[in-house]
């Protein structure tokens, strides 16, 4: 008889269940989760009961099915807080667009919400709603807000909705949900006892106090990469230019910085310590010579033209490299062409031991974009990855330096 697989057995879930026809779905996915030996505990918003009840879900999950802040049985209290630091992961699924534009304006008028806000686990979240719900710009910003805070998204599908039309938002298939729960959650703590930097996003060089040079880093990758080397065990160190980005897991330490100088500083300063670097940031190779103290105002004697004299940045990768003693440093490289062959000019010039390429040749990968494509390359070998989200891609980057290098 096949064993049954116990790939989540022990981890603590909370499953919070909204207001959307999708609600009854979720039935097979607590079986599934149950049969893999994980806790569940399930948080209805006040509109789910509308859709499901909780004596289903309570008899699957062996658990009281919670919805208010004070229990009405016995008056006692829904500890948000400590439901929150309870939980492994915490996954909204069906997701409706009113609980996600709650979640993304850090509205707390419901169990499900404070808990939400309480969270110190990783957060999943799964759309549903009809088409033109999920198309409206006010939906997708909050996707995208969400995103900015660490929040992983489900992608939704794409087929026959509850109104009787057809496209974008129906509640992703169980299989993929629990393939994002897998992931999540079954990792074996393989960076357990290590020490991981990381750096994300841009600098900015200023020109005048209003003024700088900058790039179009989100700074996207990074943080995924902090998010999931912590989700693995690491005691993750994040300098990060300027970005929008908030880490989520509480064995990240961030260090904001702005400049090349700043980062480069920081990086050193902290580089001796670390057993895995990541320099996944978009460092800016110049800077201005000289920095106004007072706005740049236009000079009509100067005609058309402004002349900005700039000096390089000391190049943190290639310090880093020099310095380098057991530490496995990766590198980042962005190219618009002949990628492969500058990324492995930049492997034995920065005396690194990973370059991860990408191209603004392949479509969906880059700046500012949720998904990337890469090539993985080291002196012996050369992986190339389909685009997938930056999670995934922030999990392939740390499983192969786990692999080759850190076993």
């Amino acid at each position: 008889m096949e064993k049954t697989p116990q790939a989540l057995k022990g981890k603590k879930i909370i499953l919070g269940i909204t207001g959307g026809i999708a609600a009854y779905k979720m039935h097979a996915v607590v079986r599934h989760l149950k049969k893999l030996g994980a806790e569940i505990q399930i948080i209805f918003s006040p509109c789910a009961e509308e859709f499901v009840t909780k004596l289903s879900f309570s008899t699957m999950s062996e658990r009281p099915v919670y919805s208010e802040f004070y229990s009405s049985e016995d008056g006692s209290w829904n500890n948000h807080v400590e439901l929150g630091l309870w939980a492994d992961l915490l996954l909204i699924a069906p997701c409706t667009a009113n609980t996600l534009a709650k979640m993304a304006h850090g509205m707390c008028d419901n169990l499900l919400l404070a808990v939400y806000l309480s969270a110190k686990c990783p957060v999943m979240i799964a759309p549903a709603m009809d088409l033109d719900m999920y198309a409206h710009p006010g939906t997708q910003r909050n996707l995208s807000n969400l995103e900015s805070f660490g929040n992983q998204i489900i992608p939704v599908g794409d087929g026959a909705l509850a109104s009787g039309l057809s496209g974008k938002g129906r509640l992703a298939e169980e299989e993929v949900i629990m393939e994002y729960v897998n992931t999540s959650l079954s990792s074996k703590n393989e960076f357990k006892g290590k020490n991981v930097l990381i750096t994300a996003g841009p600098t900015h060089e200023p020109l005048d106090p209003v003024r700088f040079i900058g790039n179009r880093s989100s700074g996207k990758m990074g943080y995924a990469l902090a998010d999931k080397a912590a989700q693995m065990g690491a005691m993750v160190t994040l300098i990060s230019g300027p970005t929008n980005l908030v880490p989520q897991h509480p064995n990240i330490k961030l260090i904001n910085v702005e400049t090349a100088q700043e980062m480069y500083d920081v990086a050193l300063k902290n580089f001796s310590s670390q057993d895995l670097v990541i320099a996944a940031a978009a460092v800016a190779d110049y800077r201005p010579k000289n920095i106004a103290s007072q706005k740049i105002k236009k000079n009509i004697e100067n005609g058309d033209s402004m002349q900005i004299e700039l000096i390089k940045n000391p190049d943190i990768l290639q310090e880093m490299g020099k310095r380098k003693t057991d530490q496995i440093l990766v590198g980042f490289a962005l190219e618009t062409t002949q990628g492969l062959k500058y990324a492995k000019e930049k492997l034995s010039k920065k005396n690194a031991d990973v370059i991860v390429l990408n191209t603004l040749e392949d479509e969906g990968a880059g700046f500012g974009t949720d998904t990337n494509k890469i090539y993985i390359i080291t002196e012996k070998d050369q992986l190339a990855l389909p685009l997938m989200p930056k999670v995934h891609v922030a999990q392939e980057i740390l499983t192969f330096c786990h692999h080759n290098f850190l076993k």
